[in-house]
């Protein structure tokens, strides 16, 4: 069985206040869970929630009859779920919840191209007060690391604050969208591209299909093009070769430290990873893959800038996937965060040019090859291609 050695339970978990907004890692899968449940439990008045995998399991039915009960103290409730990531959750699951007066709603249940578009964002948010994002998904899974070692590693942050409320407007309309009758492509663009925040110490950015950068992706790009440290947990490491220079070139004036997965669901995602790793270890990039449990997280800390959310560092969740991303600049914060990645890096096997090239055979190579191609090419340009054809006016 795996251990958290990282995250021991008697652990204070870091925390700062920004802007007047209380965040506080959630590292445990236990806790999340544990948390989560607590927050609807308290709930006065609504409790929305987003997951992109809302799993018919041990917690997805404990969340789900949490809610349920906030319905009958007369909680205003709404759940929505990714039909692409929920695919193989039965509609039947959700029909006692909407019984009991709920709001539910499928995001992209309508077949068409612009069901390659994914809403990949996960979020609770409690009557404007208090939310929870992150990497995990509703699904047993996702809290039950380290307890078992078939868990995911993973994070999540609880914000308590203006912050929530601002999260709130946000799902507000993107529940209108997915639970309106006409879900137009050009109506979700436009929610992306409106989603304009404030300059703040905290603040959420929201990634989705848009056909100049996103504001997820447009502030990652300039602050990394800034930057002489970067440390982050990468699960899924696919990204475009212009991403991969700017770590190339932050490593050459400072320090660049990846911690990637060894583990996961979906092997082709490794292999795609690692048809990149020649070219940043030649530049100096630091690359960790992760050993005890699959790696879900998704933690990025540039100078005194943290980004934590739902993004992964690829392609698809940089320009295509409706994410969530909560910015933070805060130097303790970081340096918090900084001793989190370090102390997983612990547990993670260095891959320098030695062990690389042992690692790099033909058959290696080509695979990785072909793994890009297809996670990191084919299916941002496919997708892209087709979401972006011009619309007919109605």
């Amino acid at each position: 069985m795996a251990t958290l050695e990282h995250f021991p339970e008697d652990m204070e978990r870091p925390e700062t206040t920004v802007d007047g907004n209380r965040l506080t890692l959630l590292p445990g899968g236990r806790e999340r869970l544990q948390l989560l449940i607590e927050m609807i439990e308290g709930a006065k008045q609504r409790v929305s929630l987003f997951y992109y995998i809302f799993t018919d399991d041990l917690s997805g039915r404990q969340v789900r009859d949490a809610l349920i009960d906030a319905c009958n103290r007369q909680v205003h409730v709404t759940l929505i779920v990714d039909a692409f990531g929920s695919a193989t959750t039965p509609s039947t699951f959700f029909e006692p919840l909407i019984d009991a007066g709920a709001r539910f709603g499928w995001f992209g249940a309508k077949r068409s191209t612009r069901y390659l578009i994914r809403n990949h964002q996960k979020m609770a948010i409690v009557d404007g007060k208090r939310a929870m994002v992150g990497g995990f998904n509703c699904e047993h899974g996702y809290f039950i690391f380290p307890d078992d070692a078939q868990g995911w590693s993973d994070l999540g942050v609880l914000v308590r604050g203006p912050l929530a409320a601002d999260l709130q407007h946000w799902y507000d309309g993107m529940a209108a969208w997915t639970l309106g009758t006409r879900q137009t492509f050009r109506q979700l663009r436009a929610l992306v591209r409106r989603w304009q925040p404030p300059e703040s110490g905290a603040m959420w950015l929201m990634g989705g299909p848009t056909r100049h950068l996103n504001g997820w992706a447009r502030r990652l790009k300039v602050d990394l093009e800034k930057a002489s440290r970067v440390d982050m947990v990468a699960a899924y490491f696919s990204p475009g070769l212009g991403m991969i220079r700017r770590l190339r070139h932050i490593a050459r004036r400072g320090k660049a430290w990846l911690v990637l997965a060894a583990k996961s669901d979906n092997r082709m995602t490794i292999s795609a990873a690692r048809h990149l790793y020649a070219r940043m270890l030649r530049s100096g990039v630091e690359i960790f893959e992760f050993q005890p449990v699959r790696l879900h997280m998704k933690l990025y800390v540039i100078d005194d800038i943290v980004y934590l959310g739902s993004a992964n560092f690829d392609k698809r969740s940089l320009f295509l996937n409706l994410e969530v991303m909560l910015r933070v600049r805060d130097a303790r914060f970081a340096e918090d965060c900084r001793q989190l990645i370090a102390t997983m890096t612990a547990q993670s096997r260095a891959i320098d040019e030695a062990r690389f090239r042992a690692m790099r055979g033909p058959l290696a190579s080509l695979r990785w090859w072909f793994a890009y191609q297809i996670v990191g090419v084919l299916d941002y340009t496919v997708t892209r291609r087709l979401n972006f054809r011009r619309e007919t006016r109605r």
